[in-house]
């Protein structure tokens, strides 16, 4: 399985229509069909030393293998995001997970 996790950090700019824009961008890139599962959210409202809340978004995205993953890397939904919608974060971090267990 691979997961596929990424956050991103709105301009502080951004406004409520951007901001509306921003989700329903999210809600359909992760409408792919090679997703097996997905997670979109905000920071959650705890506080330790070692969370980073300083994000505004964050999607989890799991797929069955790497090849699942790659090809919705190259998907039209997921091109169709990044042309719509990279203009609003400031900031995108992702990391990537090979679960073998």
């Amino acid at each position: 399985m691979h997961i596929h996790t990424v956050f991103f950090w709105l301009w502080k700019t951004t406004g409520p229509e951007q901001i509306r824009q921003f989700e329903n961008g999210l809600d359909l890139l992760t409408r792919d069909p090679n997703v097996m599962e997905r997670q979109i959210g905000k920071p959650a409202a705890t506080s330790r030393p070692v969370i980073d809340s300083s994000y505004d978004y964050a999607v989890l995205l799991k797929f069955s293998d790497l090849a699942s993953h790659d090809a919705y890397q190259a998907g039209q939904a997921h091109q169709m995001f990044l042309e719509t919608c990279a203009s609003l974060w400031s900031k995108v971090q992702v990391y990537d997970i090979e679960n073998s267990a």
